[in-house]
């Protein structure tokens, strides 16, 4: 595998760039800073064995695991199993007050934490799944979405998300990703939803669709005023990694991670839970195609990726024509300095359109 911060004087850029969709989130692109010095976060080591005899989320050690929520078929051998967490963040078995004390407040911490075990092979990557596999897993992620909403009206919010590697908060190497139910509105999540409804009211349109269409039709040449040069030129489908019938994987302009890239219904919808069984195909495509490209790249990075849909609040229609749902995937190719945690600010050491360039040129 090649310097995955590799280079050159012509390509240096130092700039920052504001995330269209959540203005006050930007990213300092600094392209220079990758030949510095650093400690990169490790490669994750892949235990590619089918079968281990001591984990518990292994076939055969079900009774080494918290009680069973569904498992998918639901006769025969599982080949996708949920059950609780056995040290959840949030959960149902106790009821606590919240008090206000000054200016500190404080509300019950009701919810539900779960595990879904997305394979029973133990060390199969995602990008190795069968497509049908990934498109019974996403039925999966939308089934219990849909319990937990159902279950009780407190429940606002219910995000869906994977670590993989010990520095993506993974704790078991089998493959898993995790569902928590809350009652509050992530602040990232929320963040997403004002700023969409902000642009929808002054421009009448979904601003993640109109980054869409960016993609997909929009070119430019910009030239410096003074020399008539060419400053920048912006290609269509310069940001589009994969695409597919429904869906689409795009690398963000403003991408806070050097291999970041969100996956998009390319039709409008808010909701996770409204898209068709028919159209999981698809984004199971989109999906393993996205992830066999990042690991052909930065193959044994560690990420996390998680979904982003609409909130089930006291008005979820009200934003059914400015949020758009996603799933951001996120590999952890470098660790926070203390400039990016004291400022919020991102530092992204690789041309997020080189990053594109060569996650598009994988031959599958």
């Amino acid at each position: 595998m090649s310097d995955l911060n590799t280079t050159t004087p012509s390509s240096d850029v130092r700039e920052i760039r504001i995330n269209p969709i959540v203005p006050s989130e930007s990213v300092l692109v600094a392209t220079a800073r990758g030949m510095r010095p650093k400690k990169a976060e490790e490669l994750a080591p892949r235990d590619t064995r089918k079968h281990v005899e001591t984990c518990p989320f292994c076939r055969g050690n079900e009774h080494k695991t918290p009680p069973l929520i569904l498992s998918w078929p639901e006769t025969g051998d599982w080949q996708i199993r949920m059950v609780e967490n056995l040290y959840p963040v949030l959960g149902d078995d106790r009821e606590q007050a919240g008090f206000n004390f000054g200016l500190q407040q404080t509300i019950d911490g009701y919810g539900r934490h779960e595990v879904i075990i997305d394979h029973h092979e133990h060390g199969i990557a995602v990008h190795e799944m069968e497509e049908s596999h990934l498109a019974a897993l996403f039925g999966v992620y939308q089934t219990r979405m849909r319990q937990l909403f159902a279950s009780d009206e407190r429940l606002k919010y219910v995000l869906v998300f994977k670590n993989f590697g010990p520095a993506a908060g993974a704790s078991i190497p089998h493959t898993h990703s995790q569902v928590i139910a809350m009652p509050v509105v992530p602040e990232n999540v929320d963040a997403e939803v004002r700023n969409s409804a902000a642009h929808y009211a002054k421009h009448h349109h979904c601003i993640f669709c109109a980054l869409i269409d960016e993609a997909l039709t929009f070119e430019a040449t910009i030239y410096d005023r003074q020399s008539g040069a060419v400053r920048r030129k912006i290609n269509v489908g310069q940001y589009v990694v994969e695409r597919g019938e429904k869906f689409i994987a795009i690398k963000p302009f403003a991408s806070r991670y050097e291999w970041e890239v969100h996956i998009l219904p390319l039709v409008h919808q808010a909701d996770f839970l409204d898209v068709r069984g028919d159209d999981m195909a698809d984004l199971a495509r989109v999906m393993k195609r996205t992830m066999a490209r990042l690991d052909a790249v930065i193959g044994g990075a560690q990420y996390n990726f998680f979904l982003h849909s609409v909130p089930h609040d006291s008005q979820p229609q009200a934003h059914a024509s400015s949020y758009h749902w996603h799933l951001e995937i996120c590999p952890r190719t470098s660790i926070p300095t203390g400039f990016e945690l004291g400022s919020g600010l991102f530092v992204n050491t690789i041309n997020p359109e080189q990053a594109a360039e060569r996650l598009r040129a994988v031959t599958l």
